[in-house]
This record gives structure tokens, sequence and C-alpha cells, in this order.
């Protein structure tokens, strides 16, 4: 039996680890959300031939996903404020599932804009559950760790799915991407309905030690425990300072701490997907790449970013002491830098893959801070409301991002002007971040 020390020097017995089972199970099932939400972007050259369609009408096709995965959050953020994530997070899984099914089946892209729509509404219950299962199930200086892992899986999803995706494009056509990717999901919803509940006591895989333990390390406060763990001058440069939490749902909606989160994450929205929506049409038509080497070159930002991912929230966690400021603010600033960086990158497919593969990486260092952040402003109660304000505010930014990009290809004929939008979205993300109050306990 393994024993832990608490925060407060209290030595616990316990005789499970069930928390990083649930942590698992919420990296898989994100996963698949994710694949589901990002396997457009990989076969968006293929439909835009079938369709006929122009740059700003095939971003179009990316961007309604994230309307109607923006106008579903904050419902589902109600409904988990005052009931339990285990059915709904199930149901959406099974109805994101459906749509990724469906969307094979478009004969035109009016349809296929509608389906993407129904999947964006089925997938927006999705993440606010899952960090809402994060808030519930871990302790808080394991937070952002276990949201460094959860956000792993949004870069783990684009990893695999461009080779994949293309492979079966070739070999079957694009709509069997949608098919078989349907499958995985429709299994996940069923596992978690039946190993994930909603609180860490409701579970009978989680012994009452482990419960104690996520419990016990959510009451310590104390002056002491501060002190003792100030970063002294980079207190004062973020803003360092306790804050009251927020008690209320009605609360949310005037803390400029949650709406600067908002903003500042929909700037960073808007660099991830539209990178991810146009990396790989970047590829093939700017660098002349053939389709299966695109595959494999696409994936490379995301390899860096699942490593960024995981650092990061290590980072924030163990090297900030629970500062989520810090690695957002390297977020912003090294990503409007490498922006610069991919402009003046040669045709050589070594450099090109190091140059996203560090974009990745440095692009997602802080992106477990933008959801643990309102963590630390937040009670249990009001949490599902703020986190589902940030997450539909914030991904208005992939709903915006692809036809915006759309636009300026069809204008400027040059992915260079995509790139200075995606830099310009991150120094305004940085000025956003300096503004907010860094939550200290």
């Amino acid at each position: 039996m393994s024993q832990i020390v608490t925060e407060t020097g209290k030595t616990l017995k316990k005789s499970t680890n069930y928390r990083w089972i649930v942590l698992l199970l919420i990296f898989v099932a994100y996963t698949i959300n994710y694949a589901d939400r990002s396997n457009i972007g990989v076969v968006l050259p293929f439909i835009k031939k079938d369709f006929s369609l122009s740059n700003l009408e095939a971003g179009a096709l990316a961007s309604f996903f994230f309307l109607g995965y923006a106008i579903s959050q904050i419902p589902a953020g109600f409904w988990f404020s005052k009931f339990s994530t285990r059915g709904l997070v199930s149901l959406s899984i099974l109805g994101f599932s459906a749509f990724t099914y469906l969307i094979g089946t478009a004969l035109n892209a009016t349809v296929m804009k509608w389906f993407r729509l129904g999947l964006g509404l089925a997938e927006g219950p999705t993440p606010v559950g899952m960090t809402t299962t994060i808030n519930s199930w871990f302790p808080p200086k394991e937070k952002a760790t276990a949201t460094g892992v959860y956000i792993a899986a949004t870069m783990f999803a684009p990893i695999i799915v461009p080779p994949i995706g293309i492979w079966i494009t070739l070999h079957f056509g694009w709509r069997y991407v949608f098919y078989l990717f349907a499958i995985p999901g429709i299994v996940m919803s069923l596992i978690w309905y039946l190993l994930v509940k909603s609180h860490p006591e409701e579970s009978p895989f989680c012994s009452a030690a482990e419960v104690e333990y996520i419990r016990s390390e959510s009451k310590v406060t104390s002056k002491d425990n501060i002190q003792s763990n100030s970063l002294g001058w980079l207190d004062k440069l973020i803003r360092a300072k306790r804050v009251k939490l927020i008690d209320s749902n009605g609360k949310v909606f005037t803390s400029w701490n949650i709406w600067g989160d908002t903003l500042a994450y929909f700037m960073m929205v808007s660099v991830l997907y539209g990178l991810m929506t146009w990396i790989p049409s970047y590829l093939v038509n700017t660098k002349g790449y053939s389709f299966m080497k695109m595959g494999f070159v696409a994936s490379t930002p995301w390899i860096g970013g699942f490593l960024g991912s995981i650092i990061g929230g290590w980072l924030s966690d163990k090297v900030f002491l629970k500062r989520r400021k810090p690695t957002m603010i390297i977020t912003a600033l090294t990503t409007a830098i490498m922006m610069v960086v991919i402009i003046s990158l040669p045709q050589n497919v070594f450099a090109v893959s190091i140059g996203l593969f560090m974009t990745g990486f440095l692009l997602n260092i802080g992106w477990p801070a933008f959801t643990a952040y309102p963590m630390g402003v937040t009670n249990a109660n009001s949490y599902p409301v703020a986190i589902a304000l940030v997450n539909s505010g914030g991904n208005l930014g992939g709903f915006f991002s692809p036809m915006i990009v759309g636009a300026l290809l069809d204008a400027f004929k040059s992915y260079n002007a995509a790139f200075l939008y995606f830099g310009l979205c991150a120094i305004i993300g940085f000025i956003l971040i300096l503004t907010l109050d860094e939550p200290i306990s």
C-alpha cells in the first residue's frame, strides 16, 4: 500500500490511484473528439476539388464546427454546475460520433456545413465535462499536470490523423475517413458511462484514502504556505495575489479575469485551428509535397504540441508553483516569433519539419494554463460555467480563423498573409494575458 504526504505534512495511506485511470480515459476520449473535428483539414484538398470550392468556402467547412461548439458549451456549463457529468459526457461522445459518420454522407458543401455544425453542437459538452471531471478528481497541485495530459490529447490526435486519414483516402476515398473515425467514439461512450463517475466519492474503484487525499489538498490556504511558495519578482510581474473566488454563476460573467482569459484564448485558438485547418494545404500548394509526404510533415507541429502541452502543465504546477500566467506568456510571445520563422523557411523538408515542430511545441507550452487558470479563481460550483465561457468564447476563434485565412488566401494568393495574421493574434493574446490577476493560495 503506497503512501503520500499532503502539503500540510499529513501522511495518508491509499490503496488506489484511480484518478490516473480516469485521466487516461479522458485522454483517449478527447483524442477521439479531436480526431473527429480535425480530420477535415487532411481531406480538405480532396473535398475542395470534388465540390469546386474557393478557399473561403473551404475554410467555412472547418469553421461551422466551431459555431456549434461555441453555442453548446455555456448551456452545458450550467448543466454540469447543477447535475452530474457522467451521462451528458457519454451522450456527447455518442452524438459527435454519429455526426462524424453523417459528414461522410454529405453530397454537397451546404449539407456538409450543417453536419459540421451538428458535430460542434454535439462535441461542445465534452470538454466542459472533462475539465469539470479533472477539477473534481484532482487536488490543486496536480490539476495543471492533469490538464496538460488532457490538452496533450488535442495534439496527439493531429499527429495520427494526417497519415491515417491520407492512407484511408488514397485507398478508399475521403468519405471513408468519416465513416471509420465514427467507430471509436461509439465504443468510448459506453466505456465512459461505465467507468467514469462524476465525483471520486461515487466510484467503487476509488478508495476512501484516495478521496481524502484529493479533498485534503483543496484545504491548504495558509499565509505560511503562500510565503514559502513565493516567486519573488516574477510574482510582481504577473500580478500574483490572493483573489476572492467567484462563488456564483452570475459573477462569472462580470469577472475580467474570466473574460480576459476568454479573449486571450480566442486569439490563441485562432492560431491553433487556423494552422490545423490550413497547414496540410500549405504543404501541398506552397511546398509542393505529395499527399503522403504532406501527411507525415503535417503531423510535426502536433508532435511538438504533444510534448509542449505535457511539459507546460508540469512547468505550471511544479516550477511555477501553480502559477498559470508564466507559461501563457511564453506561448503567446514565442508563437508570434515562430510565425516570422515559418515565413522564412526554405523548401528543405527537414527545415520545414523542425520549424513546424517548434511552432507546435511553443504554441502548446501554455495551452493547459488557459484551461487551468479558471480553476484558481472559481469554486467547484461556478467552475463549469466559467470554463464553458472560456471554451465557448475562445473557440469562436476556431470559427472565424479558417474563414479569415481563406479570404486572405483568395485576396493575396500567399500563405505569408495567413502567418502574419496568426502572429498578430498571438501579440494581442500576450497583451490580454498581462492584464489578468494571478491567483495564489
